[in-house]
């Protein structure tokens, strides 16, 4: 079993040492991390989407922008959009789970905001209908996932795509290239 646990260690270590030796990738996080901070910075809201456990990255990364990451300071306006579970059944009930994002990204965003979902496949209907309905708002879109990017590389504005196709190793890339952002975003805005 030890052999096993260190193999999934080294794994994950070489998902993320591909990354750092990616520069396109290491230039597009830079990218995302100015585009966030100057979407706060103009009073717009950063929104995450995802399904399964890519849900629960967006929730964690929504909570480092509307909470804190190191620095206490005021809050950031950034949230999770499935965290309201009586509009999500409803919707989904009614209309469908695939449109359970893309109806909340045409109530509730503006443009100049920032979507960010996360998909491993980049596959996801939901997800790929909410970023075409971010995009008719002037929304900028960006997406986390897997290698290929999937469906979701051709109605983004930014792509991580993080490359792996073991969706344990992208969705734990996710949430470190996630935190990368968090900081930089967060040490940019509220300068000591």
């Amino acid at each position: 079993m030890k052999d096993r646990i260190s193999k999934i260690i080294q794994t994950s270590i070489d998902t993320k040492t591909k990354i750092l030796s990616d520069d396109v990738l290491m230039a597009t996080i830079e990218k995302v991390t100015n585009v966030v901070t100057e979407a706060f910075r103009n009073g717009n809201k950063v929104l995450f989407c995802g399904n399964g456990g890519s849900a629960a990255d967006a929730q964690h990364l929504a909570a480092e922008f509307s909470g804190r990451f190191y620095t206490d300071r005021d809050p950031l306006p950034s949230e999770a959009l499935h965290c309201n579970t009586s509009y999500l059944t409803a919707v989904a009930n009614d209309y469908g789970y695939d449109v359970v994002y893309s109806r909340m990204i045409k109530g509730m965003g503006r443009k100049g905001d920032v979507l960010i979902g996360l998909s491993t496949s980049g596959n996801s209907v939901n997800i790929i209908k909410a970023m075409e309905e971010a995009t008719k708002i002037g929304m900028i879109n960006v997406v986390f996932t897997g290698e290929g990017g999937g469906k979701l590389k051709d109605v983004c504005d930014y792509l991580i795509n993080v490359p792996s196709n073991d969706t344990p190793r992208i969705q734990e890339s996710h949430i470190t290239v996630g935190h990368i952002i968090c900081e930089l975003v967060e040490s940019e805005l509220f300068k000591k």
